[in-house]
């Protein structure tokens, strides 16, 4: 009877000790991730003198800092050592090109919980605080699986129905157009690191970290480059500004200082904006 009790106890313990290591593994739910996003770029020249084309890059990629915990997150870009002589181009006549690549300075703060998210848009030399819910996409699961940075991740697909923005610059006047967009996304997402985050906009999507992301074939990739269980959880909060937009609010807004700066005439200075 002792002896019963004895493996008894054992056994008690055994599960007491891997419920306590199992609820410090969900506490410890917090780190940084580093992400590099690869980007193709199109252009549009009208108006521009001929051979700009081939001064301009196929790709550009740029770094961004996801950080994690107390199921917040915080998304933003790295601080990196750029040369702003990389983003202008001119021409043999003296035109010059400015390239202005959108959602570089954005931050988004997301609550996983409430799902709420906020975001610090900055649009033309202004910065606008946008109030909004987290969409959730549909996904299915593919069976595949590949390890990132020693994590082993699961393939996931999904299908995102979007309006895609162009603006093109023609002899002073910005035209901007919304066109229904349907891309392919693919995501590895790693069930270890028991968030549901990823890159951008793709919070609250999957039960795991994506720690990579293809969007349409290429046209834009997100790739994990260091994964880190330390953070600085003091910096995961909402943008700071008094006034706040709905997503409506700051799309009208966006519309008004476009129409404004047509008005206004572009002169011999073009800049070119990249979704």
């Amino acid at each position: 009877m002792n002896k019963i009790i004895t493996v008894m106890k054992r056994y008690l313990l055994a599960a007491v000790s891997i419920f306590t290591i199992s609820s410090l593994c969900a506490q410890s739910s917090q780190g940084k991730i580093t992400y590099d996003r690869i980007s193709k770029l199109q252009f549009s020249f009208a108006g521009l003198p001929g051979g700009m084309e081939q001064q301009m890059p196929s790709s550009r990629t740029d770094k961004f800092e996801l950080t994690y915990g107390n199921n917040q997150i915080l998304w933003k870009g790295a601080e990196t050592e750029s040369d702003d002589n990389e983003n202008s181009f001119q021409s043999d006549n003296g035109a010059h090109v400015r390239m202005i690549v959108a959602g570089s300075n954005d931050v988004l703060y997301c609550n996983l919980e409430s799902g709420k998210k906020v975001e610090s848009r900055d649009m033309m030399d202004k910065t606008f605080i946008v109030e909004d819910s987290i969409s959730k996409l549909k996904w299915k699961m593919s069976g595949e699986t590949k390890v990132i940075l020693g994590h082993n991740c699961m393939k996931a697909t999904s299908s995102r129905v979007s309006k895609r923005t162009t603006m093109n610059m023609d002899n002073g006047v910005m035209e901007k157009k919304e066109i229904e967009d349907t891309s392919l996304v693919v995501a590895w997402f790693a069930t270890d690191i028991p968030v549901s985050a990823g890159p951008g906009e793709f919070q609250g999507q999957l039960p795991g970290m994506i720690l990579e992301m293809d969007i349409k074939d290429g046209t834009q990739v997100y790739k994990a480059t260091s994964i880190s269980e330390k953070a600085d959880l003091a910096i995961i909060k909402e943008p700071a500004g008094k006034k706040r937009y709905t997503k409506a609010q700051f799309k009208e807004e966006v519309d008004k200082m476009l129409n404004e700066m047509n008005q206004g005439g572009g002169g011999n200075r073009r800049v070119i904006r990249m979704n």
